[in-house]
């Protein structure tokens, strides 16, 4: 039921596993970073400046809540069009260690964002977020030959259909995307595909598109489940305010950690608090779920079952030690 067939791929970023079968490893929590709304920007200008202590401090907190939970976490740090990520980069591996992806609109700041990554040495802790099926089919091919260039060694691969948005249409925007990393000449080591998030009950059909995915490839898989409730934060917060909100919030990503997805993008970092207990939980509940069909227990001792909940992690073990050495006395 929860496993897959195949031999799922396990990528590491910056010391970061994800990938493999479901449950082997926790899922992966990408908060952004500098987003056009984020509320680190003073008012004004963004190219003012941002409050680097309210920055320092949700990096801080994400980091906490990351190492008592042993979900991983990473920030997708988001420049506006004309702006460079230089600034962005300097300040978040500065203030902290964890992995991190370059986000923008334009492939231009992108680029110019991963070259800044090979010039400081930090494209092992780097993913290319992302290369789109909406993109011109030329100029996705030239961006993914100047991404060779510059030595990305991790991309995500947005793939979604507008034909055929059932799970199905997923995967046919993958390989559209890997038909275009073929005609380039280029090879990643790592290689995310996110099922594109349409609203909250569509993160389903995002999981559904995670598993084919696994099976027919061996890819990790990722889904923004934020984009699904934050679409509709004035909706919901007008109906019943800020606290059923985040409910729906952590739902819809804890839901997505069960559900076929290595990584998932959580929305701002300042949730962190919010989300990286419910992930932990769903982590927690899936791996529970997989060692009754296969007694396994994940591969880390990091993982949020040994981490929050131990001793039931080590009982289940143990029961079925005994129940298993009960059945040869029986025979």
């Amino acid at each position: 039921m929860f496993r897959v067939s195949g031999k799922p791929k396990v990528y590491d970023i910056g010391g970061v596993k994800l990938g493999g079968q479901p449950g082997d490893y926790p899922t992966v929590a990408c908060f952004s970073i500098f987003q056009e709304s984020d509320k680190l920007f003073d008012k004004g200008p963004r190219r003012k400046g941002f409050n680097e202590k309210r920055g320092e401090d949700l990096l801080k907190s994400a980091d906490k809540f990351s190492a008592e939970t042993g979900v991983p976490v990473m920030a997708d740090i988001v420049a506006s069009p004309g702006e460079k990520f230089n600034r962005y980069i300097d300040f978040v591996t500065s203030a902290s260690k964890m992995p991190f992806c370059v986000d923008a609109i334009q492939a231009k700041t992108k680029l110019d964002g991963a070259a800044y990554c090979a010039e400081k040495g930090l494209l092992d802790r780097m993913f290319y977020n992302s290369i789109t099926v909406w993109a011109d089919p030329a100029e996705l091919v030239e961006e993914i030959k100047e991404m060779a260039q510059i030595g990305v060694k991790n991309v995500l691969l947005v793939a979604f259909d507008q034909t055929d948005q059932m799970p199905t249409g997923r995967v046919s925007g993958a390989q559209k995307l890997l038909d275009a990393i073929e005609k380039a000449g280029a090879k990643f080591e790592t290689v995310i595909v996110d099922t594109t998030t349409l609203n909250g009950p569509a993160a389903a059909m995002c999981g559904i598109a995670g598993k084919l995915i696994k099976e027919k490839w061996g890819f990790a898989t990722a889904s923004a489940p934020s984009n699904g409730s934050y679409m509709e934060f004035k909706r919901f917060m007008e109906m019943w305010g800020a606290k059923s909100w985040g409910a729906i919030d952590a739902a819809v990503e804890s839901l997505s950690a069960v559900f076929f997805n290595d990584l998932v993008f959580t929305g701002p970092l300042a949730g962190a608090p919010r989300v990286i207990p419910a992930i932990a939980l769903a982590d927690a509940f899936l791996a529970t779920a997989v060692f009754n069909e296969t007694k396994e227990l994940p591969k880390t001792e990091a993982h949020p079952i040994n981490k929050l909940w131990p001793d039931f992690a080590k009982n289940l073990k143990v029961r079925w030690q005994e129940a298993a050495e009960l059945k040869k006395v029986e025979r």
